[in-house]
Formats: C-alpha cells, structure tokens, sequence
C-alpha cells in the first residue's frame, strides 16, 4: 500500500478514536479516487479492531449542496456497526468533535445490490424504510475542509440512530420532515429535497457501488442522504424527527465528565 495513503487513513482514524481534531491535509496531497483508498484504509482499520460495516450513506444528495461545492455527483462513505446507536437513548457527545446531527430516510435492504439498478428493480430490492438521524462529526479542526478531504474522511459520517421500520413506501414522496430541539423546530423540510425522491438515492448507490466494484448484502443500510441542513448538536438535549407518514425518530444528548 502506498505509505502516503496509509498516513492519512491512520490520522483519520485516530482522529476519531481520539475524539481530537487535525488540520486540513496540504492542498493537492491526494485526488478524489485516492481519497475513497483513502477512505476504505481507515474503515478497514475499524473492522481489523472487531467492527463491521453494515451499509452506506450518500452525500450531496442535494442539488443545492452539489452547486455550493462545485461538484456534479455524489459522494458516499461507509457505515459500520459501531456507529449504530440505539433509538430513544442517550447519546455521550464527548466521544465526538463537533457533531452535527440531521434527518434523512433509512432504507433497510432485502437482495444484495450488486449491479446498477432502475427505480422499479430498486424497489424490488427494498425490504423496508425507517425515519433516521444521523450524527456528522468531520474529524478536521473548524469543520472545514475539501471535496477530498471529507470523502478520506468517510464522509464525515460518525453515529446513525434509525426508527421503526414500515413498508409504507408510498409516504417516501415529498413528506414533510420536521426536526426538533426540546420540542422546538430547528429544521424542517421535505423528503424531496432528496435528489426529488429518496428512492433515487438507492438507484444512485447501487451505480456507486457497480461503478466501484462492489457489492452489499442483504440486510444492509442504506442512508438515503440529508432531507435539511444539519445542526449542531447542544448537550443535555431531546433530539426528535418527525416525517409524515413514517414515523417518527428520537435519541437524547449528554456529557459525561472525563
């Protein structure tokens, strides 16, 4: 393995464990093709310490998102089962940075998404779909950083606490979301603002996964992508999010002392 690629993967990742910050990488230290090897490096250095993945999430799925940073395809990082936390709990925000938390669709998969799919063969390959919440932490200082950096970085992604689970797939249109703080509205939006419609997130992962040569499982997670714009996350805070017609998700924030 190329030593560089495995220098940063290492930060990266200790980043994490570390719950510390870094600065940016050099400007042109590595493309984006490098920074996915970048990516799948630092994952894998979880599943040797005994994690497993356990799907994927999407990024950019906004088009708004995809101007503001000037690219024209979406980006995409892994999930692994560490960062599953259980609905309705208490989550410790010291084991993160600066985390962010924001609503996106769950889609929990029934085949192995193995080659590109159309919306119908997609919908085939969907057992269900759930509400969820999904915490963003970058592990570089001030949250800032370049299209390659946040792809090394797997996307910033950092926890994922899913809903129930429903088949109401007719719900997935347009609905409304609402996210909310002790009861106040941070966020609101619609499911649309999902590339139009959620399930066009799947079709999309299945032509990320086929473009990169592989495969997920049956069983699999599939976060669709941010319905808003994320918000900080304060501790000591009940975290809700309420989609019409899917149901609703919910966990709670707390600080430990050292």
């Amino acid at each position: 393995m190329n030593t560089s690629i495995a220098h940063y993967a290492r930060q990266l990742d200790d980043a994490a464990v570390c719950a510390q910050a870094i600065a940016q990488f050099p400007s042109g230290s590595f493309d984006l093709e490098q920074a996915y090897v970048i990516q799948r490096t630092a994952i894998q250095r979880r599943v040797n310490r005994g994690d497993s993945i356990c799907g994927i999430k999407l990024g950019f799925t906004s088009r708004a998102k995809m101007l503001q940073m000037g690219v024209h395809d979406l980006i995409w990082g892994w999930l692994t089962c560490s960062m599953l936390k259980e609905e309705s709990s208490s989550i410790d925000l010291n084991q993160y940075i600066h985390p962010r938390v924001e609503p996106e669709v769950c889609f929990l998969t029934k085949r192995t998404i193995d080659r590109p799919m159309n919306a119908l063969q997609a919908l085939d390959c969907i057992e269900a779909v759930a509400p969820a919440l999904e915490i963003i932490d970058s592990r570089y200082r001030d949250f800032h950083f370049t299209l390659e950096d946040v792809v090394a970085d797997n996307c910033s992604s950092a926890g994922v606490v899913v809903g129930s689970f429903s088949r109401n797939f007719d719900a997935l249109s347009n609905a409304g979301v609402h996210m909310a703080f002790d009861g106040r509205y941070v966020q609101t939006g619609s499911t649309a603002a999902i590339l139009g419609h959620p399930l066009r997130a799947f079709v999309q992962a299945s032509r990320l996964l086929a473009a990169s040569g592989l495969h997920l499982p049956a069983g699999s997670l599939i976060m669709a992508g941010a319905a808003t714009a994320a918000q900080a996350l304060p501790p000591e805070t009940h975290v809700r999010c309420d989609i019409y017609g899917l149901g609703r998700v919910e966990f709670f924030t707390a600080t430990e002392t050292p």
